[in-house]
């Protein structure tokens, strides 16, 4: 099989988007001038539709005489098409592969339908993992990031009902909406007993994915460029902003793509040509007959300057295609280790308007690495504080002296990050704690009790969100920058 590494524009994390009013596969944001259905992206590449057998295999006997006895004298009226549609998805959950899945017709036109709306809803990525609906990573400066959704949240209902059972296009249905209505997730996150409520209100969602500015370090013009996510027009941002921070002088560089799901594979690749010599490749694709494309740049020599890479648990695919390509080639990682994907999807059209989207190939890094289900460790570890971890409050019945338990360890957690010193961070509610809500209150004007009630936990939270959000604590970044020269 011929590999046009330029048509691989598939889907390289393999989730959806939970923006343009609902679902999008984590290949393109929108743009005015983008194709307009999964077949344009697909249209003649090797390996797609006009490449598939239509002889019917020697053992598909049984499978038509199931058909037909189902069809003929099940109890209650089936129609073919459910029995079809059925058995192809039958088929890609043998596969145990949570990026391969089926669009029926209905879905396709409402992912059609999708594609064509404005950019709105929550923001975040998605993908099935162990049948459940997992945030990816949630967009910068979006709905879903400001509410405090993080890469791994796995979501159990969505306004109260069970999205259990439910493929992924179905969950996303239920998740998508219009800017201004509200919607509320139930979340279970990774560490915490309980799950918790998250209300968003759907909006506009930032199409920007490069972002950069330039700060001193030790006397040194250091640049920092943060990729949100690798669509059409990132490459091109990414080297315009590289080459004004050149302009300046800049010293030293850091690439951050901490929670950046991915995306085109040929956006990352544009960007890594201006990285790694052309002695080694810059990524490599291999088939399911072990047969390895690998991707040069022509590049001379590397950059003049250090250079770190940020990732964390939510750097997938396309920024682990990068993050560990760079670390091939001698620069540091910083931060947590990434997700862990390694397989490229491919989305074939079956004619009748609905598309089955099956892996075709898994990446390896530069020396021949897979990467999949293992994520990247950083070759300089390190976490943020303790309170970038914190989850929602709960509550129901006012926290108040003398209680424990997980709760008031998290609440504990987030006064300390505020600068309020509880005394221990064990979940007793002591004296001390009380003093310190009773501070809390008193500094922004709420009725001082010392104990926490709704209105007391909803401020202690959006604090502390505001205050990750501000960067002010970044270690990750600090370390990142600090450990250049």
């Amino acid at each position: 099989m011929n590999l046009k590494k330029q048509h691989i524009i598939l889907v390289l994390i393999g989730a959806l988007i939970l923006g343009f009013g609902g679902a999008y596969f984590g290949v393109q944001l929108a743009q005015s001038d983008q194709p307009q259905s999964i077949n344009d992206l697909t249209a003649n590449e090797p390996g797609g539709s006009n490449d598939i057998s239509t002889e019917t295999p020697k053992n598909m006997t049984k499978v038509v005489q199931a058909y037909n006895l189902i069809e003929q004298n099940y109890l209650k009226d089936v129609k073919g098409q459910q029995l079809i549609e059925g058995a192809i998805q039958g088929m890609l959950d043998t596969l145990e592969d949570p990026y391969s899945t089926y669009m029926d017709v209905e879905t396709m036109k409402n992912f059609n339908e999708t594609i064509e709306s404005s950019f709105e809803g929550i923001g975040a990525e998605v993908s099935m993992v162990d049948d459940t609906v997992t945030i990816i990573a949630p967009i910068k400066d979006s709905p879903a990031e400001k509410s405090g959704l993080r890469p791994k949240d796995q979501i159990l209902s969505v306004d109260n009902k069970s999205v259990k059972g439910l493929d992924l296009y179905e969950a996303v249905e239920k998740i998508r909406g219009e800017k201004g209505s509200e919607v509320v997730l139930e979340i279970k996150r990774p560490g915490v007993s309980e799950p918790f409520d998250v209300t968003i209100t759907r909006d506009d969602i930032p199409i920007e994915t490069v972002y950069s500015k330039m700060k001193t370090i030790d006397g040194n013009k250091t640049g920092i460029i943060e990729i949100t996510t690798f669509s059409e027009n990132t490459a091109k941002d990414f080297k315009e902003q590289l080459a004004k921070l050149e302009e300046k002088g800049m010293e030293g560089l850091v690439i951050d793509v901490r929670g950046n799901p991915g995306g085109l594979l040929s956006a990352v690749e544009e960007i890594l040509r201006e990285f790694i010599p052309k002695d080694m490749p810059m990524v490599q694709i291999e088939d399911g007959n072990g047969k390895k494309t690998p991707t040069y740049s022509d590049l001379e020599e590397k950059k003049p300057y250090p250079i770190n890479v940020l990732v964390n648990e939510g750097s997938a695919s396309a920024s682990e295609i990068l993050a560990i390509a760079m670390k091939e080639t001698g620069y540091d990682v910083v931060g947590t280790k990434s997700f862990g994907k390694g397989t490229v999807q491919k989305a074939i059209p079956f004619g009748d308007g609905s598309t089955i989207k099956l892996t075709f190939f898994k990446w390896l890094s530069p020396e021949g690495n897979w990467i999949h289900e293992k994520g990247i460790k950083p070759t300089i570890k390190v976490k943020q504080p303790d309170y970038f971890y914190t989850n929602p409050i709960q509550v129901k019945e006012p926290l108040t002296y003398n209680h424990t338990g997980e709760k008031i360890k998290n609440v504990q957690t987030m006064l300390r990050g505020l600068g309020y010193n509880p005394g221990r961070n064990d979940g007793y509610f002591n004296k001390e704690t009380e003093a310190a809500v009773k501070r809390f209150q008193a500094d922004n004007d709420l009725k001082v009790t010392g104990s926490i009630d709704e209105e007391t936990a909803g401020l202690i939270e959006s604090k502390i969100v505001e205050k990750i959000r501000s960067g002010e604590d970044d270690q990750q970044l600090g370390k990142a920058l600090n450990s250049l020269y």
